[in-house]
């Protein structure tokens, strides 16, 4: 079997992957094929792609079959230094001993309150940045957490989202630590954003499948809109979690600890069972480039940003974008708000209620006022005409 090298570059000032392989005409004509441009480099005799856009599960699965894809190198750490953009080192570097085990000790106990893996590691952290802030453990004063956002926080242009996650954290590690300090969330927390979802028409959905080519991609995508799921509900399905006689698909331990089940969309019956047929996966419905591991988060919104850009899709697209599509999609169906409620796996009902401010069927039912004063002007227009009209005939009949 052939074999095909992936290896780290550095050529005209880019970071680029060069693909290594004897002379092999199938495999040539592959590379072209590929929907990652690819370009041939004199220096290095070789073919390469431009490290910002390759994408390694994509070349997986395109070229597994013609050769063994070997991707070892790029395993290793990068030999470019960025000296203009220094990075800050990681967190655990930056701990000295004493903070390294009150963290440790903050990490068990949220763990002892059963908080999800990403909840865990928020809080942890952002403590953690507080922690370091401080420069070494010590009582400290509501006011030590105000100069934090003040100082470190806002100016590192953290999110909304991340700064009230930040003052949830403080009020655990307060009761942790057991310092005689109370927070008032509603009174330190920025107000949450109201934002509206981005949501695709009917017409960019189909669009957007069509031109994927790649078929674990387009079985990517159509499960993300027909489905409603999120990315992180994608790549953690399994094999077991597919009824395939039933027609529907279960999501086990979604967001907020919730199993549900969601009917699988006909019309991409076919495409699942092609794509089982043709790739085999053997313990994740999507699965990456090493066997019964789960496809990565970054390959798919790569291949999303990829296939927007091929269905001239302007609009900021997300993975989450299909989810919200879905959904808006079904309350302009006609859908009971409770079931999309249920399909989405939403513990409120007014995280769905949402969607009813974006549906344009609601939107189109109301007459912009700049619309009606144009129709008063032509009607007013037309009155007029007909009435010079019969003004001109009256002046005709009598001689």
């Amino acid at each position: 079997m052939k074999k095909i090298i992936l290896k780290p570059e550095i050529h005209k000032n880019k970071e680029i992957i060069l693909i290594e392989f004897d002379y092999n005409l199938k495999i040539k004509n592959a590379l072209k094929r590929w929907e990652t441009r690819v370009y041939w480099s004199e220096t290095f005799r070789c073919w390469y792609a431009l490290k910002s856009e390759f994408e390694l599960n994509s070349f997986y699965d395109t070229f597994k079959d013609l050769g063994f894809v070997d991707y070892s190198l790029l395993k290793k750490k990068s030999s470019i230094v960025n000296v203009s953009v220094p990075k800050k080192a990681p967190i655990k570097e930056r701990l000295n001993e004493e903070q390294r085990t009150v963290l440790n000790a903050f990490y068990k106990y949220l763990k002892g309150k059963r908080f999800s893996e990403s909840t865990l590691k928020t809080y942890t952290n952002l403590v953690a940045e507080f922690v370091i802030h401080q420069k070494e453990i010590k009582e400290f004063s509501l006011r030590d957490i105000e100069l934090f956002i003040e100082y470190a926080l806002v100016p590192s242009r953290a999110s909304i989202s991340t700064h009230r996650q930040f003052i949830s954290a403080m009020k655990h590690y307060i009761t942790f630590t057991q310092m005689p300090i109370e927070i008032d969330f509603n009174a330190l927390a920025p107000r949450k954003s109201k934002l509206l979802p981005n949501v695709l028409s009917k017409e960019e959905v189909i669009e957007l499948i069509r031109v994927t080519k790649n078929l674990k991609h387009r079985v990517c995508i159509a499960l993300i809109y027909s489905s409603g799921l999120r990315i992180g509900e994608l790549i953690n399905l399994k094999l077991r979690d597919i009824d395939l006689q039933r027609q529907v698909l279960k999501v086990q331990i979604g967001k907020g600890r919730k199993d549900r089940y969601i009917p699988i969309a006909n019309v991409i019956m076919p495409l699942l069972h092609n794509y089982l047929t043709t790739y085999e996966p053997k313990t994740y419905l999507i699965e990456g480039v090493d066997e019964e591991t789960p496809y990565s988060t970054e390959s798919i919104r790569k291949f999303l940003k990829k296939s927007c850009g091929l269905a001239r899709i302007i609009k900021r697209v997300t993975p989450h974008t299909l989810r919200h599509s879905y959904a808006t999609h079904l309350l302009e169906n006609g859908t009971d708000i409770r079931y999309i409620q249920e399909l989405l796996g939403h513990s409120r009902p007014e995280t769905t209620m949402v969607y009813t401010h974006v549906r344009s069927q609601d939107l189109q039912k109301i007459t912009n006022p700049l619309d009606l004063f144009v129709k008063q002007i032509e009607l007013q227009q037309k009155n007029n005409t007909i009435f010079n009209e019969k003004q001109t005939l009256k002046g005709t009949d009598n001689p």
